[in-house]
Protein backbone atom coordinates (compact mmCIF):
# COMPACT_ATOMS: atom_id res chain seq x y z
CA UNK A 1 0.00 0.00 0.00
CA UNK A 2 1.33 3.41 -0.97
CA UNK A 3 2.32 5.74 1.84
CA UNK A 4 0.12 8.84 1.57
CA UNK A 5 3.16 10.98 2.44
CA UNK A 6 5.28 9.36 -0.25
CA UNK A 7 6.47 11.50 -3.15
CA UNK A 8 7.59 10.34 -6.58
CA UNK A 9 10.49 11.95 -8.48
CA UNK A 10 11.25 11.41 -12.16
CA UNK A 11 14.87 12.03 -13.23
CA UNK A 12 15.40 12.31 -16.99
CA UNK A 13 19.04 11.73 -17.88
CA UNK A 14 19.72 9.44 -14.91
CA UNK A 15 22.75 7.65 -16.33
CA UNK A 16 25.28 10.49 -15.95
CA UNK A 17 27.75 10.82 -13.09
CA UNK A 18 26.10 13.97 -11.72
CA UNK A 19 22.66 12.34 -11.78
CA UNK A 20 23.97 9.25 -10.01
CA UNK A 21 25.38 11.35 -7.18
CA UNK A 22 22.15 13.31 -6.85
CA UNK A 23 20.07 10.11 -6.75
CA UNK A 24 22.09 8.72 -3.85
CA UNK A 25 21.71 11.98 -1.91
CA UNK A 26 17.96 12.11 -2.61
CA UNK A 27 17.52 8.55 -1.30
CA UNK A 28 19.55 9.31 1.81
CA UNK A 29 17.89 12.62 2.70
CA UNK A 30 14.29 11.93 1.68
CA UNK A 31 13.04 8.68 3.20
CA UNK A 32 9.54 9.09 1.75
CA UNK A 33 10.76 9.67 -1.79
CA UNK A 34 10.55 7.15 -4.63
CA UNK A 35 12.67 7.79 -7.71
CA UNK A 36 12.27 6.67 -11.29
CA UNK A 37 15.34 7.29 -13.41
CA UNK A 38 15.23 7.14 -17.20
CA UNK A 39 17.88 7.45 -19.88
CA UNK A 40 18.55 6.23 -23.40
CA UNK A 41 21.70 4.49 -22.13
CA UNK A 42 22.33 1.66 -19.71
CA UNK A 43 23.86 2.72 -16.38
CA UNK A 44 27.45 1.74 -15.66
CA UNK A 45 26.65 1.18 -11.98
CA UNK A 46 23.39 -0.04 -10.50
CA UNK A 47 21.89 1.77 -7.52
CA UNK A 48 20.47 -0.92 -5.27
CA UNK A 49 17.62 0.60 -3.32
CA UNK A 50 13.97 -0.51 -3.21
CA UNK A 51 12.88 3.11 -3.65
CA UNK A 52 14.78 3.50 -6.92
CA UNK A 53 13.84 2.13 -10.34
CA UNK A 54 15.82 2.59 -13.54
CA UNK A 55 14.22 2.34 -16.94
CA UNK A 56 15.94 2.53 -20.31
CA UNK A 57 13.78 4.72 -22.50
CA UNK A 58 13.95 6.09 -26.00
CA UNK A 59 13.19 9.80 -25.88
CA UNK A 60 10.08 9.65 -28.04
CA UNK A 61 6.84 11.41 -27.27
CA UNK A 62 4.88 8.15 -27.13
CA UNK A 63 7.32 6.61 -24.65
CA UNK A 64 7.13 9.65 -22.38
CA UNK A 65 3.33 9.70 -22.60
CA UNK A 66 3.25 6.07 -21.46
CA UNK A 67 5.67 6.86 -18.64
CA UNK A 68 3.63 9.78 -17.32
CA UNK A 69 0.34 7.90 -17.72
CA UNK A 70 1.59 4.89 -15.75
CA UNK A 71 3.07 6.96 -12.90
CA UNK A 72 2.00 9.78 -10.63
CA UNK A 73 5.04 12.06 -10.49
CA UNK A 74 5.28 14.88 -7.97
CA UNK A 75 8.59 16.23 -9.23
CA UNK A 76 10.51 16.13 -12.51
CA UNK A 77 14.27 16.70 -12.69
CA UNK A 78 15.22 17.25 -16.33
CA UNK A 79 18.96 16.73 -16.76
CA UNK A 80 19.05 15.39 -20.30
CA UNK A 81 19.73 17.51 -23.35
CA UNK A 82 21.46 17.16 -26.71
CA UNK A 83 24.31 19.64 -26.61
CA UNK A 84 27.72 20.48 -28.04
CA UNK A 85 27.39 17.77 -30.65
CA UNK A 86 30.30 17.25 -33.04
CA UNK A 87 28.11 16.89 -36.09
CA UNK A 88 27.81 18.59 -39.46
CA UNK A 89 25.80 21.78 -39.90
CA UNK A 90 23.42 19.77 -42.08
CA UNK A 91 22.52 17.50 -39.18
CA UNK A 92 22.67 20.22 -36.52
CA UNK A 93 19.24 21.64 -37.35
CA UNK A 94 17.68 18.17 -37.15
CA UNK A 95 19.33 17.48 -33.78
CA UNK A 96 18.25 20.90 -32.54
CA UNK A 97 14.64 20.28 -33.51
CA UNK A 98 14.65 16.88 -31.81
CA UNK A 99 16.10 18.38 -28.63
CA UNK A 100 13.53 21.17 -28.52
CA UNK A 101 10.67 18.80 -29.31
CA UNK A 102 11.77 16.50 -26.50
CA UNK A 103 11.94 19.40 -24.06
CA UNK A 104 8.49 20.62 -25.08
CA UNK A 105 7.10 17.12 -24.59
CA UNK A 106 8.40 17.03 -21.00
CA UNK A 107 6.96 20.47 -20.29
CA UNK A 108 3.57 19.57 -21.78
CA UNK A 109 3.29 16.28 -19.90
CA UNK A 110 4.39 17.83 -16.60
CA UNK A 111 1.68 20.45 -16.96
CA UNK A 112 -0.99 17.99 -18.09
CA UNK A 113 -0.36 15.55 -15.23
CA UNK A 114 -0.19 18.31 -12.61
CA UNK A 115 3.40 17.78 -11.52
CA UNK A 116 4.14 19.95 -8.48
CA UNK A 117 7.59 21.13 -9.60
CA UNK A 118 9.92 20.74 -12.56
CA UNK A 119 13.63 21.49 -12.33
CA UNK A 120 15.54 22.05 -15.58
CA UNK A 121 19.32 21.97 -15.86
CA UNK A 122 20.65 24.53 -18.32
CA UNK A 123 24.21 25.93 -18.47
CA UNK A 124 26.13 29.18 -18.07
CA UNK A 125 27.23 28.67 -21.67
CA UNK A 126 23.98 30.35 -22.70
CA UNK A 127 25.58 33.71 -21.84
CA UNK A 128 28.65 33.22 -24.02
CA UNK A 129 32.28 34.13 -23.35
CA UNK A 130 32.50 37.51 -25.07
CA UNK A 131 35.10 40.25 -24.65
CA UNK A 132 32.56 42.90 -23.59
CA UNK A 133 30.92 40.83 -20.85
CA UNK A 134 30.54 42.71 -17.53
CA UNK A 135 32.49 41.41 -14.54
CA UNK A 136 29.54 39.38 -13.22
CA UNK A 137 26.51 38.26 -15.22
CA UNK A 138 23.17 38.12 -13.45
CA UNK A 139 20.12 36.15 -14.55
CA UNK A 140 18.73 39.08 -16.58
CA UNK A 141 21.74 39.29 -18.92
CA UNK A 142 21.11 38.53 -22.63
CA UNK A 143 21.88 35.02 -23.87
CA UNK A 144 24.59 35.35 -26.52
CA UNK A 145 26.17 31.90 -26.37
CA UNK A 146 25.19 30.87 -29.89
CA UNK A 147 26.37 34.01 -31.72
CA UNK A 148 29.66 32.38 -32.72
CA UNK A 149 29.12 28.68 -32.10
CA UNK A 150 25.99 27.13 -33.65
CA UNK A 151 26.51 23.96 -31.58
CA UNK A 152 25.33 26.00 -28.57
CA UNK A 153 22.03 26.88 -30.23
CA UNK A 154 20.18 24.00 -28.57
CA UNK A 155 21.34 25.09 -25.12
CA UNK A 156 20.30 28.71 -25.71
CA UNK A 157 16.97 27.95 -27.38
CA UNK A 158 16.03 25.31 -24.80
CA UNK A 159 16.80 27.77 -22.00
CA UNK A 160 14.77 30.54 -23.65
CA UNK A 161 11.81 28.26 -24.31
CA UNK A 162 11.83 26.93 -20.74
CA UNK A 163 12.04 30.42 -19.27
CA UNK A 164 9.09 31.62 -21.37
CA UNK A 165 7.10 28.51 -20.40
CA UNK A 166 7.98 29.01 -16.72
CA UNK A 167 6.54 32.55 -16.71
CA UNK A 168 3.51 31.55 -18.77
CA UNK A 169 2.57 28.77 -16.34
CA UNK A 170 3.83 30.26 -13.07
CA UNK A 171 0.37 30.10 -11.47
CA UNK A 172 -0.08 26.43 -12.36
CA UNK A 173 3.28 24.70 -11.84
CA UNK A 174 6.45 25.59 -9.95
CA UNK A 175 9.51 25.69 -12.19
CA UNK A 176 13.22 26.08 -11.48
CA UNK A 177 15.87 26.66 -14.15
CA UNK A 178 19.51 26.24 -13.13
CA UNK A 179 22.44 27.77 -15.04
CA UNK A 180 25.54 26.29 -13.41
CA UNK A 181 29.08 27.37 -14.14
CA UNK A 182 31.80 24.82 -15.05
CA UNK A 183 30.96 21.58 -13.23
CA UNK A 184 34.07 19.45 -12.66
CA UNK A 185 34.76 16.16 -10.95
CA UNK A 186 36.35 12.74 -11.40
CA UNK A 187 33.02 11.12 -12.31
CA UNK A 188 32.22 13.59 -15.10
CA UNK A 189 33.11 13.39 -18.77
CA UNK A 190 32.13 16.88 -19.82
CA UNK A 191 34.23 19.20 -21.95
CA UNK A 192 35.84 21.23 -19.17
CA UNK A 193 36.81 18.21 -17.05
CA UNK A 194 38.29 16.53 -20.13
CA UNK A 195 40.27 19.68 -20.91
CA UNK A 196 41.66 20.09 -17.40
CA UNK A 197 42.62 16.44 -16.95
CA UNK A 198 44.09 15.75 -20.38
CA UNK A 199 47.70 14.53 -19.94
CA UNK A 200 48.83 16.90 -22.72
CA UNK A 201 46.93 19.92 -21.45
CA UNK A 202 47.67 23.41 -22.72
CA UNK A 203 46.71 26.89 -21.61
CA UNK A 204 46.70 30.19 -23.52
CA UNK A 205 49.92 32.17 -23.55
CA UNK A 206 48.16 35.38 -24.56
CA UNK A 207 44.99 35.16 -22.42
CA UNK A 208 44.31 34.31 -18.81
CA UNK A 209 40.63 34.84 -17.92
CA UNK A 210 39.22 34.34 -14.46
CA UNK A 211 36.90 31.33 -14.22
CA UNK A 212 34.55 29.67 -11.74
CA UNK A 213 34.10 25.98 -10.98
CA UNK A 214 31.61 23.96 -8.97
CA UNK A 215 32.45 20.48 -7.69
CA UNK A 216 30.18 17.63 -8.79
CA UNK A 217 29.28 16.81 -5.17
CA UNK A 218 28.19 20.37 -4.45
CA UNK A 219 26.22 20.53 -7.71
CA UNK A 220 24.46 17.28 -6.77
CA UNK A 221 23.43 18.86 -3.46
CA UNK A 222 22.12 21.88 -5.36
CA UNK A 223 19.96 19.59 -7.48
CA UNK A 224 18.57 17.92 -4.36
CA UNK A 225 17.76 21.27 -2.73
CA UNK A 226 16.18 22.59 -5.93
CA UNK A 227 12.93 20.69 -5.38
CA UNK A 228 12.36 22.82 -2.25
CA UNK A 229 13.44 26.33 -3.31
CA UNK A 230 11.24 29.10 -4.62
CA UNK A 231 10.46 28.90 -8.35
CA UNK A 232 12.76 30.94 -10.54
CA UNK A 233 15.88 31.15 -12.65
CA UNK A 234 19.21 30.78 -10.87
CA UNK A 235 22.87 31.06 -11.77
CA UNK A 236 24.81 28.40 -9.85
CA UNK A 237 28.43 28.74 -8.79
CA UNK A 238 30.70 27.95 -5.87
CA UNK A 239 32.40 30.76 -3.92
CA UNK A 240 35.55 32.30 -5.36
CA UNK A 241 37.33 32.18 -8.71
CA UNK A 242 40.67 31.26 -10.22
CA UNK A 243 42.59 32.04 -13.41
CA UNK A 244 42.47 29.40 -16.12
CA UNK A 245 46.27 29.24 -16.09
CA UNK A 246 46.38 28.47 -12.37
CA UNK A 247 43.64 25.86 -12.75
CA UNK A 248 45.45 24.02 -15.54
CA UNK A 249 48.85 24.17 -13.83
CA UNK A 250 47.38 23.00 -10.52
CA UNK A 251 46.18 19.79 -12.16
CA UNK A 252 49.14 19.43 -14.54
CA UNK A 253 52.27 21.36 -13.50
CA UNK A 254 53.90 20.34 -16.77
CA UNK A 255 51.16 21.89 -18.92
CA UNK A 256 52.32 23.85 -21.97
CA UNK A 257 51.51 27.44 -22.80
CA UNK A 258 50.68 28.29 -26.39
CA UNK A 259 49.08 31.22 -28.24
CA UNK A 260 45.37 30.79 -28.84
CA UNK A 261 45.70 30.31 -32.61
CA UNK A 262 47.96 27.29 -31.95
CA UNK A 263 45.56 25.99 -29.28
CA UNK A 264 42.81 26.13 -31.87
CA UNK A 265 44.79 23.92 -34.26
CA UNK A 266 45.67 21.43 -31.54
CA UNK A 267 42.11 21.38 -30.26
CA UNK A 268 40.81 20.58 -33.75
CA UNK A 269 43.02 17.49 -33.82
CA UNK A 270 42.44 16.48 -30.20
CA UNK A 271 38.70 17.00 -30.50
CA UNK A 272 38.34 13.97 -32.75
CA UNK A 273 39.91 11.69 -30.15
CA UNK A 274 39.30 13.32 -26.78
CA UNK A 275 35.99 15.11 -27.27
CA UNK A 276 37.02 18.62 -26.18
CA UNK A 277 34.41 20.92 -27.79
CA UNK A 278 35.63 23.77 -29.98
CA UNK A 279 33.47 26.41 -28.29
CA UNK A 280 35.55 25.93 -25.13
CA UNK A 281 38.38 28.00 -26.58
CA UNK A 282 36.42 31.23 -26.15
CA UNK A 283 36.06 30.46 -22.45
CA UNK A 284 39.87 30.25 -22.32
CA UNK A 285 40.06 33.77 -23.78
CA UNK A 286 37.22 35.81 -22.31
CA UNK A 287 35.55 35.75 -18.87
CA UNK A 288 32.03 34.53 -18.23
CA UNK A 289 31.61 34.96 -14.48
CA UNK A 290 28.25 34.50 -12.80
CA UNK A 291 26.68 36.68 -10.15
CA UNK A 292 25.72 34.46 -7.22
CA UNK A 293 23.56 36.93 -5.25
CA UNK A 294 20.19 35.42 -6.14
CA UNK A 295 21.48 31.86 -5.80
CA UNK A 296 22.97 32.42 -2.34
CA UNK A 297 19.66 33.69 -0.96
CA UNK A 298 17.55 30.86 -2.39
CA UNK A 299 20.02 28.03 -1.70
CA UNK A 300 21.28 29.20 1.68
CA UNK A 301 20.81 25.69 3.12
CA UNK A 302 23.37 24.22 0.72
CA UNK A 303 26.72 24.12 2.49
CA UNK A 304 29.49 23.94 -0.08
CA UNK A 305 32.23 21.44 0.58
CA UNK A 306 34.49 23.04 -2.05
CA UNK A 307 35.00 26.58 -3.28
CA UNK A 308 36.27 27.14 -6.83
CA UNK A 309 39.92 26.53 -5.95
CA UNK A 310 38.96 23.59 -3.73
CA UNK A 311 37.12 21.93 -6.60
CA UNK A 312 40.27 22.15 -8.74
CA UNK A 313 42.48 20.83 -5.91
CA UNK A 314 40.13 17.91 -5.25
CA UNK A 315 40.19 16.94 -8.92
CA UNK A 316 43.98 17.10 -8.88
CA UNK A 317 44.17 14.89 -5.77
CA UNK A 318 41.82 12.31 -7.27
CA UNK A 319 43.96 12.16 -10.42
CA UNK A 320 47.11 11.71 -8.37
CA UNK A 321 45.49 8.90 -6.39
CA UNK A 322 44.30 7.12 -9.54
CA UNK A 323 47.74 7.37 -11.11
Amino acid sequence: MKNKNEKHLLIIGAKGGLAQKAINIFLKKHKNLRITGVDTRLPEKKIKNPRYRYQRLEYRRGDFEDLFRENDFNYVLYLSRVTHSKISNKLLKKRLNLSLQGTQTILDLSLRTKVEKIVILSSFHVYGAINDNPIFLDERYPLRGSLKFPELRDVVEMDQRCEAWMHENRNVIDSVILRPTNIIGPNLRNGITNYLTHPLSFYPMDYNPTVQFIHEEDMANVLVESIKVEPGLYNVTAPGYISIREAVKTINPDAYSLPVFALSKINTLANKKFGVPGYLLDYLKFPCLLSEDKFQKAFAKVKFKHDTKGAVLDLQKKLEKDN
